[in-house]
């Protein structure tokens, strides 16, 4: 993920303040010449717009063109997600992803886009782990603990998810029904902050969610954190193990974030974009940011992006399938 792609002196060149009107050597049009969209899928404020527009700020201070976020939400990301697919290729549309771009397709039979034939990855963004947390009023303070109360109180208690076929939902039927064969029950909100106030409020009582929504409470005792669906502890809760260390092996489940555009935007295109998003992550100031709202930046190259969308694509569609996960 920190390898860098290599760009000509063209590319390099186009990184430089430009006016609308330059030309290349070769007589296109030099890019960017006019104002860049990003378009979010989600409203205001969500956690992918808060990144989309980190980077968007960055980006046009080094590149010394304008690039700016639109919030298209709606219909699980779907809504903005068609709008990019049916802009022309030509780098001034571009889309904002996460699980949701992979997820879709596999729940719904007529989502409308293709994520491998109507897109094309240009780089990976930041990402942040999930955390399975409880209310402080359940009897257990580990995920042993937990699996063992809810194998001996089957149906009895519930777990409250952004939504059906959102990435929580779908990781607790990995982790709790399919791997453990649980009886637990799914309480469907409109979104993670709807999510976590019922958790907090007691209303449900276990929450599987991007760790960034919950690790405040989790420090304040208002949560218990069990676990962290990663390879390693997180800075923000350190004392919460992760599941290796919970003897649950093979559970990482992240939010991830990427930008991706139309198909048959231009090479050129896709790996000037790359190094400059790359400049970004790596700059100190955005990872500072990033660390703030507990997102770790994921540079790489537009080919290890790809790689990891077709290999999210496999494992969600695996489980997808397993537990016949369908919205229409």
């Amino acid at each position: 993920m920190k390898t860098s792609l290599v760009l000509p002196l063209l590319g390099l060149l186009s990184l430089c303040p430009i006016s609308a009107t330059a030309q290349q050597s070769d007589g296109a049009e030099r890019y960017p010449a006019r104002p860049v969209k990003l378009i979010v899928p989600y409203g205001a404020g969500a956690a992918a717009d808060v990144i989309a527009r980190i980077v968007t700020q960055k980006l046009s201070e080094d590149i010394g063109a304008q690039f700016y976020v639109e919030n298209l939400p709606g219909a699980g990301s779907v809504i903005g997600t068609l709008a990019a697919a049916r802009a022309p290729a030509d780098g001034y549309t571009l889309l904002l992803v996460n699980q949701d771009f992979v997820i879709q397709p596999l729940v719904k039979s007529k989502p409308g886009y293709d994520p491998f034939n109507n897109f094309i990855a240009v780089a990976s963004l930041a990402a942040a782990p999930e955390t399975i947390s409880v209310h402080p009023s359940v009897p257990a303070t580990s995920m042993e603990e937990l699996i063992a109360l809810l194998k001996a109180n089957p149906g009895k208690y519930s777990y409250a998810s952004p939504g059906y076929g959102t990435s929580p939902h779908i990781a607790v039927e990995r982790l709790l029904k399919l791997g453990h064969n649980l009886d637990v029950v799914q309480v469907p909100f409109q979104g993670g902050g709807a999510a976590v106030m019922s958790t907090l409020a007691g209303h449900t009582q276990i929450l599987h969610i991007t760790l960034p929504l919950v690790a405040g409470h989790i420090q304040e005792g208002k949560l218990r954190g069990l676990a962290v669906a990663d390879t390693k502890r997180s800075s923000l809760v350190p004392d919460v193990p992760t599941l290796n260390e919970a003897g649950i092996a093979k559970h990482e489940v992240g939010y991830w974030t990427g930008i991706m555009v139309p198909a048959a935007t231009p090479d050129r295109i896709v790996s000037l974009l790359n190094q400059a998003v790359g400049k970004v992550l790596s700059s100190s100031d955005v990872k500072e940011r990033l660390a703030k709202i507990g997102f770790e930046p994921m540079p790489g190259t537009a080919e290890s992006f790809a790689h990891h969308i077709r290999a999210e694509a496999a494992e969600w569609g695996r489980v997808i399938a397993r537990a016949n996960i369908r919205i229409d």
